[in-house]
């Protein structure tokens, strides 16, 4: 059991890069921000990656938190 969930928080992890960067790489500014200090709304497939992202950490930490409480 301990085995499948530090492969299940691994698999979880490298998709949560994955969305993160593609986060990222569509805002335009790169990681340093960017020169648009006007405030705009997430729209499309923009807020399904953004609300992906907060699905993924919650799902992780609690992943994280069941194999600690396993080991």
């Amino acid at each position: 059991m301990q085995d499948f969930l530090t492969f299940f928080e691994i698999i979880i992890a490298i998709v949560l890069v994955i969305v993160i960067l593609m986060q990222v790489r569509g805002q335009g500014g790169g990681v340093f921000g960017s020169a648009q200090t006007t405030f705009r709304t997430r729209r499309g497939v923009e807020r399904t990656l953004f609300r992906f992202t907060i699905i993924l950490a919650a799902v992780f930490v609690l992943v994280a938190l069941f194999s600690v409480r396993m080991g």
